[in-house]
């Protein structure tokens, strides 16, 4: 089958999906009968995603730069083989990376190729594969399906092609959208133990539901399959289900960090939260020669009083 998206998306002759180009990157737009996606093919990455009807779920920076080898800032960006800072990942982790590493892996900064496209009644179902990975350390057949229809479905899949066992962390980075991060509450955590990266990495305990209030950078351990986040501005939960996770990242940088982020508005805090679904810590993966894995997260949105 040809990488060529081009060709791929004309050989197909699909209704659903287009091939669409946001100044230097190129991008998969989709438009069924249940939603709206946008999908950068640098990174694999989910730009934006609308339920018929409904406002999006996937916040996406008003000043997103859309550059060949940088960044952008929002969507869902796909952190592999290690989360955030190198150094900060288990040993076995930090020696596959090596000096210089850069924050959040190598797969977001890379060209994914298209591997397959199904268009049904019932979603649309993109698979991309990430290139490269076919040297050591990191022998792997990476790819990334999504599933476009009343949920957003993604799943995240390795397989260990190498002679040796692979270690690596991962997460699904996904920046909601929010109507304001002060009438929100995360429900799901309450008693689970966190890390907070803000405190010395310091192990501390959720109390209730948790409510931002101020800058929040924080690891979840042996977290539920099942988040929620309640939005009283937008009348609204956004349901997650993950599979194949026990650890979740919440971000919020608050005012003072706002100011300081690149493709980020002053007050860009206000309209998202960070919820990444993850593998990180205690919870990274171990994969034996031929062995896979899959990193499963499912998003909905839901009236206020479901």
């Amino acid at each position: 089958m040809s990488h060529d998206p081009n060709l791929l998306i004309s050989e197909r002759q699909l209704e659903q999906t287009a091939l669409v180009q946001l100044d230097e990157l190129p991008a998969l737009r989709v438009r069924n009968r249940h939603a709206e996606a946008l999908i950068a093919l640098q990174g694999a990455q989910v730009l934006e995603y609308s339920p018929r009807g409904q406002r999006g779920l996937i916040w996406l920076s008003e000043t997103a730069e859309f550059r060949r080898g940088a960044p952008v800032r929002g969507g869902i960006p796909v952190c592999w083989p290690w989360f955030g800072d190198a150094a900060r990942n288990p040993e076995p982790v930090r020696a596959l990376a090596g000096a210089g590493a850069p924050a959040h892996g190598l797969a977001r900064g890379r060209d994914w190729t298209l591997r397959n496209i199904v268009e049904t009644e019932a979603q649309t179902e993109i698979t991309l594969a990430c290139p490269g990975f076919d040297t050591p350390p990191w022998r792997a057949d990476l790819e990334l399906t999504i599933g476009i229809g009343p949920s957003l479905r993604l799943c995240l899949r390795t397989r260990n092609d190498g002679d040796a066992p692979l270690h690596f962390t991962q997460a699904l980075h996904t920046y909601f959208a929010i109507g304001d991060i002060r009438d929100i509450a995360v429900s799901g955590l309450e008693q689970a133990t966190y890390v907070d990266t803000l405190d010395q990495w310091r192990e501390q305990r959720q109390q209730g539901e948790l409510r931002i209030e101020g800058e929040v950078d924080r690891i979840y351990l042996d977290t539920p399959a099942q988040l929620a986040i309640h939005d009283t501005r937008w009348q609204r939960t956004l349901e997650l289900h993950a599979r194949h996770s026990r650890s979740a990242v919440v971000w919020n940088p608050w005012i003072e960090k706002s100011r300081r982020l690149s493709q980020f508005k002053a007050d860009a805090w206000q309209r998202m939260l960070c919820i990444e679904t993850a593998n990180v810590l205690d919870d990274a993966v171990l994969l034996a020669p031929g062995e896979q894995q899959q990193l499963e997260l499912d998003i909905r949105s839901l009236p206020a009083d479901v």
